[in-house]
């Protein structure tokens, strides 16, 4: 893989925080591989650096078909706004039009992508995960399905950033999950939340003769304002 690694007088002035970015980029992908969220190279992360809002700025990303345990710093992969590769020569990502739309829609800095095995099954079933859960309110809302669309595409891409309108996170429809934030570790919280509530409703819908119940929309407004105050201060 030695004749791929991208060279490391590509990153001009900003080495230092890409090389950081990279680094932690390369480690939330191997997250998700330990954490069951992805099978093999499946699914994909990307972190922005600089520029906000749309404008500006770096975006790494994973490259296309490499296991994440073989990613070294030399690996670093990064493209514009506009998708033309700046940085390294390994083949970014074939979801690389869904993460530039989230990035060019919404001011996140990081988008992490999985095949999450409860999620993509809720994927199957419903247009909106039920609000079994308030941590739906974390993710902006009811979590809702994108229609189908071909990997890479441009329609998947739309498909997605209708579900998102609202929210920080969506379900891809026979595919898998989306979520973005202000990082790397919020993007990959909030995947792992999505999943969690998803292998909850598919356990709790799976036993015979029950329905389980769910959170109304004034419930979920109620927990919404109050995770505001959520956390640490200061």
């Amino acid at each position: 893989m030695s004749e791929q690694r991208g060279d490391r007088t590509d990153r001009g002035d900003q080495g230092g925080e890409v090389s950081a970015a990279w680094e932690a980029l390369v480690a939330t992908a191997r997250r998700t591989v330990a954490d069951g969220l992805v099978v093999g190279t499946s699914g994909n992360v990307s972190v922005r650096v600089g520029g906000t809002g749309g404008t500006g700025g770096i975006v790494l990303v994973t490259p296309s078909g490499v296991p994440y345990d073989r990613l070294t710093p030399d690996d670093v992969t990064g493209v514009d706004l506009g998708g033309r590769q700046v940085l390294g020569t390994l083949v970014p990502t074939s979801e690389l039009p869904l993460h530039l739309a989230v990035y060019e829609a919404t001011d996140a800095t990081a988008v992490v992508h999985t095949h999450a095995v409860h999620a993509t099954a809720v994927s199957t079933l419903v247009e909106e995960l039920p609000l079994v859960h308030y941590m739906a309110a974390a993710l902006g809302g009811p979590v809702r399905v994108a229609p189908y669309a071909t990997y890479g595409s441009a329609e998947l891409a739309a498909n997605a950033l209708r579900a998102l309108d609202g929210r920080t996170g969506c379900l891809l429809r026979n595919h898998g999950t989306l979520t973005h934030g202000t990082g790397l570790d919020q993007a990959y919280d909030r995947t792992a939340q999505l999943e969690w509530m998803c292998r909850l409703w598919l356990t709790a819908s799976s036993v015979p003769h029950l329905t389980p119940t769910l959170l109304t929309h004034d419930q979920l407004t109620e927990v919404t304002e109050k995770l505001r105050g959520y956390g640490q201060r200061g």
